[in-house]
C-alpha cells in the first residue's frame, strides 16, 4: 500500500525542498535574525515556522479530501489550480534570476526563545500564498485520499525537510561570509528553482 503513494510522496517532498530552500519570506525572516541575534534564535524561528508549515498543510489536506469525496471532477480543478501557482512561482523566481536584486533582512529586536518561535510560527501560518502552495503539494503527491498511516508519514516527513532546509539557512546565515556567499548566488539559485517549478507544472498538467 504505501508503494503505491510513494512516487507522489516523493515528487511532493521535491517541490516542498525546493521552495523551503528558495528566498522568501521566511528567508527574510531567518536572514535577520541569523545575522543579529545568531544560531540558537534562529533555530527556534526555524522551529516556529516548521510548525507553522505543519499547520497548513493540515488545514489544506483537511479541505482536499473533503473536495475530493464530493466530487470526482474535483481532481483535475486540483490539478490545474496547483499548475497554474507552480507556473506562477516558477515565473517569478525566472524573473528575479535576470532582473537579479537582494534579499533584505527583516529587521528583528531581541527576543526570547518563545518570541522567536512565535514569529517564525505567525510568518507561516498567516502567509495566504502558502495555502495555493500546499494545494499545489497535494495535487502532486495524492495523499489526501490516502490511509492514516501514509499521512502521518507524510506529515513527519514534510516537518523534517521544512525544519531541515530552513534550519540550514538559518545556522550558515549567522556568519557574514556565508551571507555574502549567498548574495552573489542568488541569481543561480532563483533560476534553478524556477526550471524546477516549471517542470512540475508541467507534469502536473500532462502526467495522469
Amino acid at each position: 500500500m504505501f508503494a503505491e503513494f510513494l512516487p507522489g510522496m516523493i515528487a511532493g517532498f521535491a517541490i516542498l525542498f525546493v521552495a523551503a530552500l528558495s528566498p522568501g519570506p521566511s528567508v527574510a525572516l531567518l536572514l535577520g535574525v541569523g545575522a543579529a541575534q545568531g544560531r540558537a534564535a534562529a533555530l527556534w524561528t526555524t522551529f516556529g515556522i516548521a510548525s507553522g508549515s505543519v499547520l497548513l498543510n493540515g488545514l489544506t489536506l483537511l479541505g482536499v479530501g473533503l473536495l475530493l469525496e464530493q466530487a470526482a471532477w474535483a481532481f483535475t480543478a486540483l490539478r490545474f489550480v496547483g499548475a497554474a501557482y507552480l507556473s506562477y512561482l516558477a515565473y517569478g523566481a525566472l524573473r528575479k534570476a535576470v532582473q537579479g536584486g537582494t534579499v533584505q533582512p527583516a529587521a528583528v529586536k531581541p527576543r526570547t526563545p518563545l518570541h522567536s518561535y512565535a514569529a517564525g510560527f505567525v510568518l507561516q501560518a498567516t502567509n495566504p500564498k502558502a495555502i495555493f502552495f500546499w494545494v499545489a503539494i497535494h495535487a502532486v503527491s495524492g495523499v489526501a485520499v490516502a490511509p492514516v498511516a501514509i499521512i502521518a508519514a507524510f506529515f513527519l516527513g514534510a516537518f523534517a525537510i521544512s525544519f531541515a532546509c530552513h534550519g540550514a539557512w538559518g545556522l550558515l546565515f549567522s556568519a557574514a561570509q556565508f551571507r555574502a556567499l549567498y548574495a552573489k548566488g542568488r541569481r543561480y539559485i532563483e533560476a534553478a528553482l524556477g526550471t524546477f517549478l516549471a517542470f512540475m507544472a508541467f507534469r502536473l498538467v500532462t502526467e495522469r
